[in-house]
């Protein structure tokens, strides 16, 4: 049976100042996000979209992670424990942060872009859908070192003893998730979008795909301790919250093939 090693969540200790792996995770999906936009840039050839307009996006990209992440965290999952505790809202080095509402913030965040720089929004989205997912798995390793975001009890024999939280050998959900939202969406998106693709194609597989992946995940994965536990039918807060994110997906595709005549990506 194995048995989780009880990282320390602290990467670099500088006297009282500390770097946390989750931060140092998050810093690397920034990383990802630009070297693997300036190689999409290249391929691309967009007039006026250059390195200069990839450090802007990614400024916007951040503030709407973070502050999407860490609202979507406080609302959606655990209300009742930061309005307690509100000057934990700010600490997001310790880890908390919602996929789902860090997505609505970005959602917002381009839009803002899109708008100053007088681009198609959905046009935008369909260039950084496939740069994300990088993001999204070295969040899921920060998890795993931070003994977070746990699974659900097994007898099988990959079950592993996480000791901060009990003696009962669980799936390692983060590692599910880290090779379903991580690698095999960035593998998805990144060939879909080597080829020329109408508007609005890439950016309905990056719904369908992650929300598929994240149902399936959440079966594996202990639901969250916040306001809710397994709702309506058996499924968690996460599966209901990435159900509308598939039904979208799946209609934006079928309208982006439709107007396949639209200029994409």
């Amino acid at each position: 049976m194995l048995v989780h090693p009880q990282f320390d969540p602290v990467a670099i200790h500088l006297g009282s100042f500390g770097i946390h792996w989750y931060g140092l995770m998050y810093l690397l999906g920034f990383l990802a996000f630009i070297w693997l936009g300036k190689k999409r840039l290249r391929a691309l050839n967009m007039h006026g979209w250059d390195e200069k307009f990839l450090d802007d996006l990614l400024f916007y990209g951040v503030l709407g992670v973070v502050l999407g992440g860490r609202l979507g965290e406080v609302l959606f999952y655990n209300p009742g424990y930061y309005f307690s505790h509100p000057f934990k809202i700010l600490a997001v080095w310790e880890g908390g942060m919602s996929f789902h509402g860090g997505f609505l913030g970005v959602l917002f965040a381009m839009a803002i872009f899109a708008r100053k720089r007088q681009i198609v929004w959905l046009q935008l989205m369909d260039f950084i859908a496939p740069l994300v997912p990088v993001g999204l798995g070295a969040g899921r390793i920060g998890n795993f070192i931070n003994a977070e975001l746990w699974g659900r009890p097994t007898d099988g024999w990959w079950g592993m003893i996480f000791p901060n939280v009990d003696s009962i050998p669980r799936h390692p959900s983060q590692l599910y998730e880290f090779a379903l939202e991580g690698v095999a969406l960035f593998t998805l998106l990144w060939l879909f979008s080597n080829k020329p693709r109408p508007i609005g194609a890439v950016s309905g597989l990056f719904l369908i795909g992650y929300g598929s992946f994240r149902f399936i995940g959440e079966f594996a994965r202990t639901p969250d301790d916040g306001i809710f536990g397994l709702m309506t039918f058996g499924i968690s807060m996460g599966q209901w919250l990435s159900l509308p994110m598939v039904l979208a997906g799946i209609v934006m595709m079928a309208w982006a093939f439709r107007k396949k005549n639209l200029p994409g990506l």
